[in-house]
């Protein structure tokens, strides 16, 4: 029996990933975050505290239960407040990853690590694992630090790079899906740029390739995301379509109508051949996905 330790389990990923792998009898999984409890304890998951940027905490929790995958999903997303926040952004992103880098070698297991399209600069999207890297943005920076700790570390690792990543959980961050549907649904009207192309990534999406990466026992660099590149604008008009929402509450605009503290790439997106080839992994259209985040807020509501 494999064992999985999964760091960022309160997150939106790392609570599907605490589902999906919970339920597979063939591994013995371990949840972790750097929360006190966790927010899926009514189902009775193994999970305990743990913070990764605690060196010594990384190393007696990891050593002693001592996996054969580590996923780490801790990471400070918020574009903007790594931009204004830059050495907790890198402490977090990158000598957080670090910290897992030095016990995964000395334990020798594989280390999954979960990057993004910003270490691109969004001039020639969009890119395959091969393409030049250029992150115009803090963010960006500290992930690319990250993947770099990881590469230069020699260990047996899995990266993986996604796009706006969405879906519902308990007590997640407001995705920009969610974002919308609430928004919309309280009849207030929203502004949506019409210049930022990406393959927005429902959740299950993302899970379901770590999980085929992990099955099929593959390291090196993967791109995952969904499977059409659209603008955040058209894909809020597809949210209103799903949800049966007022579109006319939708205004398309310019990056530059926003002053947000730090830049973002204009198009970046995936080409995930490499993923489709070696993971089989296919990826739900933005309707799909969008039906089904449809489907999983229903059945938050009447659970």
């Amino acid at each position: 029996m494999k064992r999985i330790l999964i760091c960022g389990s309160n997150g939106l990923l790392g609570q599907r990933l605490a589902m999906m792998l919970g339920h597979e009898t063939e591994y013995e999984v371990l949840n972790t975050s750097y929360h006190r409890s966790f927010v899926l304890d009514n189902h009775f998951f193994d999970y305990t505290q743990l913070d990764v940027t605690n060196k010594s905490d990384v190393k007696s929790l990891i050593t002693s239960f001592r996996p054969d995958i580590i996923i780490n999903g801790a990471a400070m997303t918020n574009v903007d407040a790594c931009e204004t926040q830059r050495e907790l952004a890198w402490k977090v992103n990158v000598m957080g990853v670090e910290n897992l880098v030095e016990v995964s070698r000395r334990i020798d297991c594989t280390l999954f690590h979960l990057s993004t399209d910003y270490v691109f600069d969004g001039k020639n999207g969009p890119y395959k694992e091969s393409d030049r890297v250029n992150p115009i943005n803090y963010y960006g920076k500290t992930k690319l630090a990250g993947e770099n700790a990881i590469l230069a570390g020699g260990i047996s690792s899995t990266i993986i790079r996604t796009i706006v990543v969405y879906g519902t959980g308990i007590n997640v961050k407001n995705n920009f899906a969610l974002w919308v549907v609430n928004r919309l649904r309280a009849g207030e009207a929203i502004r949506c740029v019409e210049d930022q192309i990406a393959n927005p990534t429902h959740v299950s999406d993302l899970s379901a390739g770590i999980l085929k990466a992990i099955e099929r026992e593959r390291t090196g660099l993967y791109h995952i995301c969904g499977a059409d590149a659209v603008s955040r604008y058209e894909f809020a008009m597809k949210v209103a379509e799903v949800f049966g929402l007022d579109a006319s509450l939708i205004e398309g605009v310019k990056s530059d109508t926003f002053r947000q503290t730090a830049p973002r790439p204009m198009m970046t997106g995936f080409i995930t051949s490499k993923a489709q080839s070696e993971l089989d992994f296919h990826p739900m259209t933005a309707t799909e996905g969008l039906e089904t985040l449809k489907r999983e807020l229903l059945h938050l509501t009447l659970n």
